[in-house]
């Protein structure tokens, strides 16, 4: 049986371009005018997955959003003239729930829409195997790359150093990353981020994390120290890479291919800890779909750092993580609110064991 998806848009002409465009790729496709009539819909018929616009009459996409994640989570790709990079509505979007974003042109969105038909189909796929929860009230088909591309392998680094926490997610991971950081005092080991997010939106992602944290939290810029108290944020489209000066760490970032298909990589962040800070270093995986920063935590465990990955029940899509534990890359899975404090005994506990041999 063909993956069903609501289309929820006022304009006719989108309507239907989405509608052509997804039913050439074998999905079930019905439209609603606004929400009231979606919901009306729902009712009869439970969808995969919904496309959604945001200036809607009757109800806006964000409040209809928020009540569906409230009441009802079903996987949600906006699709908006107003989901531009690093608009706050976008932001918001992801917030509430949104998997991913597409941003229509105001002029031409018939053309545009039948110009990114791979790319929507592809988000729309996506979004179908998203798993959503309950809250209270994807990238171009090219060579895959090793984090060789960016960061040849070499030893970890041995001796005394500050602990040090990396963190990769990406479906679902604004959500997680938030649970995560907020639950870390002003005391915490620094904390480099890699969330798989469209240039720009990360500077307004980190800044708004910033303001709920008791940790700082930036958008992470070439030479930055990571230190205790700290969270870095790679840079949409750059990797994120970290080196150790003296008992110091610094962060580099870089341009170079995509890795695991993604920019910023995972395994790149996950590799540079490896080798920056050996077992002074603990790798954190989050929800994802595809593989990225699985190769790179089984690199984290051999050099000695401890490793963690968020359980399927926690997860929006259990993909990272499970390729993660598949590969032996994992000690300890762990539900969502349980990470944090694992994180913080650990870095209160004794020094760090010797590396492995993978």
């Amino acid at each position: 049986m063909p993956a069903r998806v609501l289309v929820v848009d006022d304009s006719a002409v989108v309507r239907q371009a989405l509608a052509q465009i997804l039913g050439r790729a074998g999905l079930a496709v019905a439209t609603a005018n606004d929400p009231l009539i979606a919901m009306e819909k729902m009712r009869r018929e439970r969808p995969d997955a919904i496309v959604l616009d945001i200036e809607m009459p009757r109800m806006d996409g964000l409040t209809f959003l928020r009540k569906l994640m409230a009441e009802d989570p079903i996987p949600v790709v906006v699709c908006s003239g107003l989901a531009g990079p690093g608009t706050e509505v976008a932001l918001r979007a992801l917030e509430e729930g949104a998997v991913d974003l597409v941003e229509k042109p105001r002029l031409g969105v018939k053309d545009f829409l039948e110009g990114s038909a791979g790319r929507l189909v592809h988000v729309v796929r996506a979004a179908v195997l998203a798993r959503v929860r309950r809250r209270p009230s994807a990238p171009p088909l090219v060579q895959k790359l090793s984090a060789d591309a960016v960061l040849p392998a070499r030893p970890a680094a041995r001796g005394a150093g500050d602990r040090i926490v990396v963190v990769g997610a990406s479906t679902g991971g604004t959500e997680a990353l938030r649970v995560l950081l907020g639950a870390m005092p002003p005391d915490a080991p620094g904390i480099a981020v890699v969330q798989h997010m469209p240039p720009v939106f990360t500077a307004q992602f980190a800044a708004r994390l910033d303001r709920t944290c008791r940790i700082e939290v930036k958008e992470a810029a070439q030479g930055d120290r990571l230190g205790p108290g700290r969270a870095l944020v790679a840079p949409g489209d750059r990797h994120l890479a970290l080196r150790r000066a003296g008992d110091g760490y610094f962060v580099d970032v870089l341009d170079g291919p995509p890795v695991s298909l993604h920019r910023p990589s995972v395994n790149v962040l996950f590799r540079s800890a490896a080798q920056a800070a050996g077992g002074n270093a603990a790798g954190v995986i989050l929800t994802g779909m595809g593989d990225d920063g699985a190769d790179g935590l089984a690199e984290l465990r051999a050099a000695g750092a401890r490793t963690f990955a968020q359980d399927e029940a926690s997860c929006v899509v259990f993909g990272m993580p499970k390729e993660a534990i598949a590969r032996g890359a994992v000690e300890e899975v762990l539900p969502l609110p349980r990470i944090a404090p694992a994180l913080l005994h650990w870095s209160r506990g004794p020094r760090p064991r010797e590396s492995i041999t993978p």
